[in-house]
């Protein structure tokens, strides 16, 4: 019960974020709190360490990477090409605007299609002069895609890196289950949107009022050179893996020279565009504090015997067959990321996969099942993830203010059949490939 109270109230100081205190700050308090009270030891603080320090550094890296090519037009640039590719047809116009944060989640992570592809959309749709309900169902769509969307490489949501590092599964294994996966879930996932909110589209839209995509691009050096450096990005990921470099030295180099192109550090920072300085003080350092201190409160949890109980449920789910462990498994993921935020669940959830007595096809069933309920889950309330709290913050920022309860009402029509579909493409598709 100690356990537990401290993990409520650490939730409670995350979401709440009181001024000047902060997500990291919080979760520190709630890790001291632990330790001070013998919920978890000293010696839990490397182990917890060992797990995070790669996905967190990850995340930064590829924030960072995010910021600069933001600051240099390549998201506007991109909204803008999509907006006259519809070509003044609405009903165009939404699916492409769904596929556009689908791949900048992908490559940018969830956090970063929230954070970066939201104020865009809502410049764009105030310049189509859309009707409120209209850019609603845009808005909707671009805060749902960016979870939804995360799935397909291991940096495209810390949960998938943390996963994959606790597994110890390559980026090229990954990979080769979970595109076809996440092809699903994006398809899926705008089936669902589209029924939901069709009827809102407008057919057409006058482009009188969008502007040239080039006027976007405010640094032309940084984007030019964000195309290869974003596919070498990719290469880099397959090819060191057979190295052991980890994932986020790769990422980090990425940043260090798409910073120097943006600095322009071989001048002495002339002719420079924006401020280095700035970009970093807008990286998300915070996560490296609250990595360590909310995963050291959820091991407290797990030490109290929360993770006995989850490898008694996946024994018996594994007992049940392939088909009902994998989607028992992605909807007891999805349901306690949708209470206790996306990140701690994912912790839980793979020391009661480690604990758990399954054959080891099924096994590997529930570690990738695991994953996309905590990448879909957090959908079924705002504090499921990061991602969404953002995306809210975001939002009100700009006046658009949706309550809790306009959220999940949306949240749990959305997010089951779209877990439903994807666990099942999940559970036909990894038999297919080779074991390893």
């Amino acid at each position: 019960m100690l356990a537990f109270a401290i993990f409520i109230v650490t939730l409670i100081l995350v979401i709440w974020q009181p001024k000047g205190l902060g997500i990291g700050w919080s979760a520190i308090g709630g890790a001291l709190v632990a330790l001070v009270f013998g919920v978890v030891q000293w010696s839990d603080v490397g182990i917890v360490w060992d797990i995070v320090w790669d996905a967190t550094f990850t995340f930064v890296a590829l924030i960072i990477i995010s910021l600069i090519l933001d600051e240099a037009g390549f998201f506007g640039w991109a909204a803008l090409h999509v907006a006259r590719l519809g070509n003044g047809r609405g009903r165009l116009l939404f699916p492409m605007i769904v596929l556009l944060g689908a791949f900048i989640s992908a490559f940018f992570a969830n956090d970063g299609a929230a954070l970066l592809l939201t104020p865009i959309v809502i410049a764009i749709l105030l310049r189509l002069d859309f009707a409120p309900k209209s850019a609603l169902a845009f808005i909707i769509a671009t805060g749902f895609i960016a979870d939804t969307a995360s799935l397909p490489l291991v940096t495209s949501n810390l949960v998938n890196i943390v996963s994959a590092n606790y597994f110890d599964i390559g980026f090229g294994r990954y990979a080769a289950v979970m595109v076809p996966v996440n092809i699903v879930s994006v398809l899926a996932t705008l089936l669902v949107l589209w029924i939901a909110y069709a009827r809102h589209i407008p057919k057409r839209y006058s482009m009188a009022n969008l502007s040239s995509p080039q006027s976007a691009i405010k640094d032309p050096l940084v984007f030019r050179a964000a195309f290869p450096l974003l596919a070498l990005l990719l290469i880099a990921y397959f090819a060191t893996e057979s190295l052991g470099l980890v994932i986020s030295v790769v990422t980090s180099a990425a940043a260090l020279i798409l910073m120097a192109i943006a600095g322009r550090w071989w001048q002495g920072g002339r002719d420079a565009k924006f401020s280095m300085t700035n970009i970093l003080k807008k990286a998300p350092w915070q996560i490296v504090l609250f990595s360590i201190g909310m995963y050291l409160v959820v091991y407290g949890l797990g030490n109290a015997g929360l993770t006995a109980y989850g490898a008694q449920i996946l024994n018996w789910l594994g007992q049940q067959g392939a088909l009902v462990a994998t989607v028992g498994t992605g909807f007891l993921s999805a349901i306690v990321a949708s209470v206790m935020n996306n990140m701690p669940s994912t912790l839980i959830g793979a020391l009661a996969i480690d604990s758990a007595q399954v054959p080891a096809a099924t096994r590997e069933l529930i570690i990738y099942a695991n994953v996309i309920g905590n990448d879909l889950g957090p959908k079924f309330t705002p504090i499921g993830s990061l991602a969404t709290l953002l995306w809210l913050h975001v939002l009100a920022e700009k006046d658009y203010k949706i309550s809790w309860g306009q959220y999940m009402k949306v949240g749990l029509l959305i997010t089951p059949p779209v877990l439903l579909a994807t666990l099942l493409a999940l559970v036909f598709w990894l038999p297919l490939l080779p074991s390893v």
